[in-house]
């Protein structure tokens, strides 16, 4: 893999993984335009998940603290019920990740559907006022739509920041709790995939690689962060729903 072709994968990574239109459908898209193959892929990809899991934890490290020190108890059992399904579910249907999973039909059907839920939750919340606060009961809920993310092309921000509004939380405070409940789903698979592949003496080939676009990745995960936090303060998740509904109709043609 050459340094651009590294340096794109890394920027795909981190600007998806935190906007709501798939990272792991955009980086499927991205290997088959960068002529690279899909086979193994996904462990690459997990990787770079781990740059972006540090992104994460350095922009939300006061957040973490203050969960960790129990200045904010309120946070920890929804984080951890939440958690729950998205863990159980792809250790179930991890064996098929790498296959039925990866094709292009699959994403293009995938962001479809995610735009479709973008739109019904944008307007459960324009007609339902909501209260402030994660419960255990919310946390739950928000985690099963996690679980939507295990399915390439309907992106993890974006299904629980649905899952949020149909849970009466406010855009902002959707996508906060999603960000935090992600981490240890993003840290844990890039972790166990990282050691795969070491115990499988594939690190040393992508050694170099691997750097590149998880420097990459983590710069533009950082700003992917910050921007969505802010777009969403003032717009709403309908503009990324009509763009994956696009660019779903240019997979199909195109591809």
């Amino acid at each position: 893999m050459t340094f651009f072709q590294s340096a794109i994968l890394g920027l795909v990574q981190g600007l998806t993984e935190f906007i709501p239109v798939s990272s792991t459908g955009h980086l499927i898209l991205s290997r088959q335009l960068l002529g690279l193959p899909l086979a193994g892929s996904i462990s690459f990809d997990a990787i770079l998940q781990l740059a972006t899991a540090v992104a994460l934890i350095c922009y939300f490290w006061h957040d973490i603290w203050n969960i960790i020190s129990f200045k904010n108890k309120n946070l920890i059992l929804p984080l951890i019920i939440g958690t729950i399904p998205a863990v159980v579910l792809g250790l179930l249907l991890e064996s098929y990740m790498d296959t039925y999973f990866r094709g292009t039909h699959v994403v293009a059907i995938a962001l479809v559907a995610g735009s479709i839920l973008f739109f019904f939750a944008e307007k459960f919340l324009k007609n339902n006022s909501y209260p402030t606060g994660v419960t255990i009961k919310k946390g739950l809920m928000i985690g099963l739509f996690q679980c939507l993310a295990l399915v390439p092309g309907f992106s993890r921000s974006g299904a629980t920041i649905s899952g949020g509004l149909f849970n009466r939380l406010s855009r902002e405070d959707a996508a906060r709790f999603s960000f935090l409940l992600s981490i240890p789903i993003i840290l844990g698979t890039g972790l166990k995939k990282l050691l795969d592949i070491y115990q499988g003496g594939e690190l040393a080939t992508l050694e170099h690689s691997l750097f590149i676009a998880a420097i990459f990745a983590f710069i533009s995960g950082i700003l992917a962060i910050h921007f969505l936090l802010k777009f969403l303060k003032n717009h709403s998740l309908n503009y990324f729903g009509v763009y994956r509904i696009l660019l779903a109709v240019v997979i199909l043609i195109w591809l």
